[in-house]
């Protein structure tokens, strides 16, 4: 069965080209002749690119930013080439606009993708706070009833739980303190929640 082309798709490439056509004429008017000028609707679409996947894996207000920065920079370009502007003889601020995106392009490519687990100081003070998936006064009740069923997670999971840090709750996987378990991927462990309260509260009691 012969598939129909998606218009969605096509209707997708027809509006990258434009605006990645407009991206660079608007550079080469502000005086980014040759390369320079091919190189700032790459800047621009990566940086869009990055920023989608960082709302996508964390939905955090530094994805969002850097997002609209991109969007800004592409819509303006579209906008100014509609004839609102005379390319022939471009205002000064255009020029110093263009030349200082690749700084901004460059800051914004790095909080992305280098500053995952520090732009936000407060996220790990957060697991530490949060009680516990399992609270401590309900485990012997649970034990009377017979065995759970083991809630599985992942080090760093388990190390928000418990407000420890992940390389703690490998220790004890490694001690044997707590058991591992087969994570969804080939590599990839998993760890009793109810294991790692125990083992704490132990390390509690004894004072260590």
């Amino acid at each position: 069965m012969r598939r129909r082309p998606d218009p969605v798709l096509i209707q997708a490439t027809i509006a990258a080209a434009l605006s990645f056509a407009h991206i660079h004429d608007i550079a080469e008017t502000a005086g980014q002749d040759g390369w320079k000028a091919w190189a700032y609707p790459v800047s621009v679409d990566l940086l869009l690119i990055v920023a989608w996947r960082r709302i996508k894996a964390r939905r955090d207000g530094m994805g969002w930013l850097w997002f609209a920065v991109a969007m800004a920079a592409s819509l303006s370009a579209n906008v100014l080439t509609s004839g609102v502007m005379d390319l022939g003889n471009p205002p000064d601020a255009l020029r110093v606009i263009v030349a200082g995106w690749p700084a901004v392009a460059f800051l914004g490519g790095s909080l992305l993708v280098h500053g995952r687990r520090t732009e936000d100081p407060q996220e790990s003070h957060a697991g530490s706070e949060e009680p516990a998936s399992v609270p401590a006064d309900q485990e012997p009740q649970e034990r009377e009833n017979g065995p759970q069923k083991p809630v599985l997670v992942s080090y760093r999971e388990a190390s928000e739980a418990l407000g420890v840090a992940p390389e703690t709750v490998r220790a004890w996987a490694m001690d044997g303190k707590i058991g591992k378990h087969a994570g969804p991927t080939a590599n990839s462990v998993r760890v009793d929640l109810r294991e790692c309260h125990s083992v704490k509260s132990r390390r509690l009691t004894a004072g260590v």
